[in-house]
């Protein structure tokens, strides 16, 4: 096995992970189910051979939604005693209102905003040898973190030990500061997780898959299952069947699921797989909002540009936690500073591209056409004034200038590459073309 560097710790709000390995975890497998016809209550048979009560409403045809329902209310219900208070009992932020996340170079944890998720060391190694080894990380109350990367890079697995679904093998992870295999009915009533792979009983309908998923956690109003069915635009699908709609409407149901009872922090993975570009921004809209709320979100995706959605950025590979950071700072950290791209009137002899380099302090130059030169800086917005009295001083003749600002995709194959000198990354820095 080839030696790999370790990854260098970043003082960051979350933490970085410090080194391993991870292969796929397969969530549960989606349930067989059979419903009979006939009674006030049906049931739903799952593989396990265990019958599932779906409640059936009174006087009411599952298949049919209400006429008529107000917009998605995001705040959960309280009681009077919840009103100035928490969920844990501890003066919180009001309803309806953000807490703002800390910066980079901020304390880290709780001094920044109550810690909602927490990883100390933790490791999960399999009997084959792969794993993913010392995660640490803290994320605080009212903050969206993405995790991002390709499949077989350790999301489900990080997403599964905050959930309790898998023990870590080494260190620990808490949730709400309690260690998630110990959770009591209430404190999985403050989750909403929406798995990878989905868990719909297929021979259930939309309404009563969704009927049954809000039971788990107490019996809610039918007008708060209407309204989130309009939101993931199924509220004229309701009488289908489960295994009769696309896999994209199966995806928004799942996610309806999780967002039935209005839990204080969500575990998303991957819910805009298989969604369209239209449904997908409605819904990151929708994640917005609930954050602004207080809400917490964990969100897992393969999509990179959706890390311009989240307040940080997690980004994983092979097993390993490479950086966290705010979109900006993630292109920062990728390329080692702003990138600004310099186009000569003619082409530049290597003496003037080297001469400007240290007149604008840059790191890295590298050639993007015959008379242009990609620089790297510190700061684009104080590098790019310095170009006119540098053009005049040197009476060479500058045609324009403008700061790059690298899409995501490219930023995420830069980290990646970074993290695996090994495989002969070329080095970034070169010469003038010819």
């Amino acid at each position: 096995m080839a030696e790999r560097r370790p990854v260098k710790r970043s003082e960051i709000l979350f933490g970085t992970a410090r080194s391993g390995y991870q292969r796929s975890v397969s969530d549960v497998p989606t349930p067989s189910a059979q419903v009979p016809t006939s009674g006030n209550n049906q049931s739903a048979t799952a593989s396990s051979g265990a019958p599932v009560a779906i409640p059936r409403e009174e006087g009411r045809d599952t298949a049919s939604p209400s006429p008529t329902s107000p917009p998605l209310v995001l705040s959960p219900v309280t009681t009077p005693a919840e009103d100035s208070l928490s969920r844990d009992g501890h003066p919180g932020t009001p309803s309806g209102a953000a807490t703002t996340p800390a910066t980079p170079g901020n304390a880290p944890g709780p001094r920044s905003g109550r810690c909602v998720i927490e990883a100390d060391a933790a490791a999960k190694i399999f009997e084959s040898g792969d794993g993913i080894s010392d995660l640490d990380l803290q994320v605080n109350e009212g903050t969206i973190l993405g995790l991002i990367g390709p499949s077989g890079s350790g999301k489900t697995t990080t997403v599964k030990m905050f959930t309790g679904g898998i023990i870590p093998s080494a260190g620990s992870v808490s949730v709400f500061g309690k260690d998630p295999t110990t959770f009591s009915a209430y404190d999985r009533s403050r989750i909403g997780y929406m798995p990878q792979r989905s868990v719909l009983y297929p021979n259930l309908s939309v309404d009563e898959n969704l009927r049954f998923l809000s039971s788990l956690y107490g019996r809610q109003e039918r007008s708060r299952l209407q309204e989130v069915l309009e939101f993931v635009e199924l509220a004229s699908h309701t009488d289908k069947r489960a295994d009769e709609i696309s896999g994209g409407m199966q995806r928004r149901l799942s996610l309806a699921g999780a967002l039935v009872h209005s839990p204080d922090l969500l575990f998303l993975d991957e819910p805009t797989a298989g969604i369209d570009p239209v449904l997908r921004r409605k819904f990151w809209d929708r994640f917005t909002e609930l954050k602004e709320r207080g809400r917490t979100l964990l969100v897992t995706t393969q999509y990179v540009g959706e890390a311009a959605y989240c307040d940080y950025i997690g980004v994983l590979a092979d097993g390993r936690l490479l950086t966290i950071e705010t979109p900006d700072g993630l292109r920062r950290a990728a390329y080692g500073g702003d990138l600004i791209d310099v186009e000569f009137a003619a082409r530049p002899h290597e003496s003037d591209v080297r001469a400007l380099e240290q007149a604008l302090g840059a790191t890295h130059t590298s050639a993007t056409s015959p008379v242009s030169v990609r620089y790297v800086v510190p700061e684009a917005a104080t590098a790019i004034p310095l170009l006119g009295t540098w053009s005049s001083d040197k009476g060479i003749d500058i045609e324009a200038a403008e700061q790059h600002v690298p899409p995501f995709d490219d930023v995420f194959v830069e980290l990646v590459e970074r993290s695996r000198p090994d495989e002969g990354r070329d080095e970034r820095r070169g010469g003038v073309a010819s």
